[in-house]
């Protein structure tokens, strides 16, 4: 009979690890997900806890951890600014030390790890759209440079593991991603929208909403992730994955507000301290090396979307109703 290949998955109680846990199930991995809870919630994997290939730990990824298995995705780590900015020591070291133990673990077994970097190390980028050759624009005293900067140094540590031990690293640059399992209260703008618009409370709008961002649906995101590990060992990444659809922050509020049948208005407020104006993947590498380009246009991801934070919504009321 043959053995399942066991693969772990940090941040796995996240909004992305969630879906990356149940997508690698899916293709016959028996998976083990690490998580600390801070931002990830074990609702998000509730449905998959009495499945005999999939483990659930926690576990503060700042810390050392050993287990043995054939690939490691390394997802853990506060990605929203009112997370992160929280305890921003706590993030600067998750992403330099949960970064750390994970390649000294790749390395020490010999397997492949995915390495979740972010847009975030382009900054308030100067070039655009963005591609991997540019090294960006970043305050590296900023509020948001504990993420920023701590995703940039993750980076440096990958290479210079696979530069001195030959580790198998793939590094992803993730762009704005949505859908189900979204932190209710993440501070994104997605989630915020939808939150607000089905609460019938204002819609927030940071600056005069004609900044923009480039949304990628979860469904689109996890498989550009699954077909990066599955490279081979000549492609270390950087590599952007994302929607290249730009659009104003203002037009996905008034598209929220349309879909939702909200009247919640537009409230407009200061931007916040540097904040990215812009932001936009160029997709060419991803495109020509992994043959993956976005498939779910932004109505169709808003849909199931909504839903979701709808029924969060009724969840929530039942249970103070009790």
């Amino acid at each position: 009979m043959r053995v399942k290949k066991r693969v772990l998955v940090t941040g796995g109680a996240g909004f992305l690890g969630s879906h990356l846990c149940e997508r690698l199930l899916s293709d016959g991995y028996h998976v083990v997900a690490l998580d600390n809870f801070f931002t990830g919630s074990r609702d998000n994997l509730s449905h998959l806890a009495q499945r005999p290939d999939f483990e659930l730990i926690e576990h503060d990824i700042s810390f050392p951890f050993f287990i043995e298995v054939d690939a490691i995705y390394h997802l853990a780590c506060p990605a929203s600014p009112i997370h992160y900015q929280s305890n921003p020591i706590q993030t600067t070291k998750t992403s330099f030390l949960g970064t750390l133990y994970m390649l000294e673990l790749a390395t020490k077994l010999e397997v492949p790890l995915f390495q979740a970097s972010t847009s975030e190390v382009y900054g308030d980028p100067l070039e655009h759209p963005q591609q991997e050759s540019y090294w960006g624009h970043v305050n590296p005293i900023g509020p948001r440079a504990c993420y920023d900067e701590g995703k940039r140094c993750a980076e440096t540590l990958c290479f210079d593991f696979w530069r001195k031990f030959g580790t198998r690293i793939k590094i992803a640059r993730l762009f704005n991603t949505y859908g189900p399992r979204m932190h209710p209260n993440d501070g994104r703008v997605v989630s915020n929208f939808i939150m607000q618009a089905l609460q019938g409370e204002p819609i927030t709008i940071y600056g005069d909403g004609r900044q923009t961002r480039s949304f990628c649906y979860v469904d689109d995101m996890i498989e550009a992730i699954v077909r990066l590990m599955q490279t081979d060992e000549s492609v270390t990444g950087p590599i952007n994955l994302g929607n290249p659809e730009e659009l104003p922050i203002i037009e996905l509020a008034e598209k929220i507000l349309e879909m939702t049948g909200s009247q919640s208005e537009l409230l407009l407020k200061p931007l916040p301290c540097d904040d990215p104006k812009v932001r936009r993947p160029s997709i060419a590498l991803a495109e020509q090396t992994l043959q993956w380009r976005p498939r779910v246009v932004l109505e169709d991801g808003l849909r199931p979307t909504i839903s979701y934070f709808s029924n969060f919504i009724d969840q929530q009321s039942a249970l103070l109703g009790q």
